[in-house]
């Protein structure tokens, strides 16, 4: 019978193939009291198990192939942190010692604490790091009871079945396509090695590991679909649409034939778009349009100029700065990794956003079992930088030196107050002092502010007066204008990237940056999405930073668009009652 599941799209296309389930790989813990003189046996199993894990996680990303995404070997970089960090470490030895917990009920007992922290964060990115840490605490789980800690290969088979007959000749391999609860760095590096077309998780958002190396990757891909893993049979097949975010389990063969044609379609689009890399984004009315790329580690600059990206749009530093506990870069990390990515764009340039971290992060260096009750209002982004000037002008001090070696843009996050300004250019200016006294050469840097907060968007005069360019970050700023926590599930269908209010304020920035002679660009998730195109071209936007894979089917709508016309449309929309029925007209 023919049913469909549900869940979030990240990552484009269509998958068909057979099902090849992975449980759920939970593993039963016993609980039970030791004795006293059974505490340091206990700890000693935790130690060898932490420092086997540790040796196997380093040989993955020793044997990470060269062409395999940056994403895979940072993400089995951030579970080596988490096997490092001191906070699970000390936890643990604190249930085993005080509480005379066995091990692996102390592991999980720590677990249990810190998941709860990370739950409480703002930032989706960082918050979804949970479940790397659940997959570590698993992983030395497994290694405890002598279980296998990574995914099984399977091999292709012939295909048998009779609805595929009709449509793949008997000589062809069977597709696979994976269904999981979750999955690791360490999975993610043999599904990159595998026969797997596409996978789905039950788990999982859109900045999820799993969802970040799909889009890198490109490979279709579903999550959060909840319960598929206990829905679907192995051996079932299923079709993953990636771009509708549904998987349709056991298809007829009227809608697996209809899903193959759309796979066919997708593939010769991929091979159309792959053409206009080295096109020039240019509308029909010969305006020229800037797509640039968000990156978050240095080494995605090679996916950026694959894509035909002409610079860095925003790059966010604070990937340099996670899951450290306390332990943060300093200058000389920081300068190298600055230096690779703008090495890396080969002369053109790279917009560095200065560290965009909060109390609330796991990063923080204040007391751990601190509340924050609403941590998106809380000590976050510049007001975090300026709370510690001596973690700021490392950091300042770092960008400047790197500007020596390529063209640097300095971006500065959640402003709102004047006075938050001139704090920021008076600590640039020290920083500078700081290079001179010890003979240190730094390049010159263009210094742009993010317009995330209305309050911002709604005192422009002065950031202009300022600035030298905007860059708007529509995900927190449709998140602060309408009141809306974009994590939480339950108002979460209320964030609108549409609504009235936030065009408004975006059609106003762009406006008074144009009058201004500033640049004024867009790097939140508005400006990778093809729906929107259209309507930011009409409202005057021409600078455009996104994920790397994003860029082609921008560039498309932008080749297609004839900005003349589309100003007319665009206050059309902007002035609608119900801008996304006026979008569609």
């Amino acid at each position: 019978m023919t049913f469909s599941i549900h869940g979030l799209a990240v990552a484009r296309g269509i998958a068909i193939g057979r099902a090849v389930l992975v449980a759920s790989s939970r593993v039963d813990v016993a609980h039970y009291f030791i004795e006293a003189s059974q505490i340091e046996a206990e700890l000693q199993r935790i130690t060898s198990a932490r420092q086997a894990v540790m040796q196997e996680v380093q040989r993955l990303h020793q044997s990470v192939p060269k062409d395999a995404p940056p994403e895979l070997a940072a993400l089995l970089e951030v579970h080596m942190m988490m096997l490092q960090d001191e906070l699970l470490a000390d936890g643990v030895k604190h249930w085993v010692t005080d509480r005379l917990y066995n091990a692996e009920w102390a592991l999980t007992s720590q677990l249990e604490v810190v998941t709860r922290q990370f739950d409480e964060m703002e930032d989706a990115y960082l918050r979804e790091r949970k479940g790397d840490l659940e997959q570590v605490v698993e992983r030395l789980l497994r290694h405890m009871k002598g279980l296998p800690t990574t995914l099984p290969q399977p091999t292709p088979r012939k295909t048998s079945s009779w609805q595929q007959d009709q449509l793949l000749d008997d000589s062809h391999d069977v597709p696979l396509v994976l269904i999981a609860h979750d999955l690791s760095p360490a999975d993610m590096l043999q599904f990159k090695q595998s026969v797997f077309t596409g996978f789905v998780t039950d788990v999982g958002g859109k900045t999820s590991h799993t969802a970040i190396v799909a889009r890198s990757l490109d490979i279709p891909a579903v999550v959060g679909a909840r319960n598929a893993s206990q829905l679907v049979r192995q051996d079932d097949w299923v079709i993953i649409d990636g771009d509708a975010g549904v998987i349709i389990v056991s298809p007829s063969p009227i809608i697996l034939e209809e899903y193959s044609f759309k796979q066919r379609q997708a593939q010769l689009e991929r091979e159309r778009l792959a053409r206009l890399k080295n096109t020039p984004a240019v509308t029909m009315d010969g305006q020229k349009i800037e797509l640039l790329a968000n990156i978050e580690l240095p080494e995605d600059t090679t996916q950026a100029l694959a894509m035909g990206a002409v610079g860095v749009g925003l790059f966010r530093s604070e990937f340099l700065f996670m899951g450290r506990e306390g332990q943060l870069p300093d200058e000389e990390e920081q300068f190298q990794a600055y230096k690779r990515a703008v090495e890396g764009m080969k002369g053109l340039p790279v917009t560095i956003r200065t560290v965009d971290v909060g109390a609330d992060k796991p990063l923080d260096r204040t007391t751990k079992d601190e509340a924050h009750l609403n941590p998106a209002l809380g000590l976050r982004a510049i007001r975090w930088s300026l709370a510690d000037p001596s973690m700021f002008l490392s950091q300042l001090r770092a960008i400047l030196r790197a500007a020596m070696h390529g063209k640097v843009n300095l971006l500065i996050p959640m402003l709102a107050h004047a006075r938050e300004i001139h704090q920021t250019f008076q600590l640039l200016a020290q920083a500078q002092q700081q290079l001179d006294r010890r003979g240190v050469a730094y390049g010159p840097l263009r210094v742009g502010a993010m317009i995330e907060v209305p309050a911002a968007a709604l005192s422009l005069p002065l950031f202009l007066k300022h600035f030298d360019f905007l860059s708007v970050g529509t995900n927190d700023l449709i998140q602060y204008t309408l009141a809306i926590d974009r994590a939480d599930e339950q108002v979460a269908h209320l964030y609108d990237p549409l609504h009235p209010a936030v065009l408004h304020l975006l059609a106003n920035t762009i406006a008074q940056g144009a009058a201004a002679g500033k640049e004024v660009s867009l790097c939140g998730e508005m400006a990778g999405d093809p729906a929107y195109t259209r309507l930011l071209l009409g409202l005057g936007l021409r600078h455009f930073s996104m994920h790397p894979t994003q860029l082609l089917r921008v560039k498309q709508e932008v080749l297609r668009a004839d900005t003349s016309r589309l100003a007319a449309w665009a206050q059309g929309v902007l002035n609608a009652d119900d801008p996304s029925a006026a979008l569609l007209s």
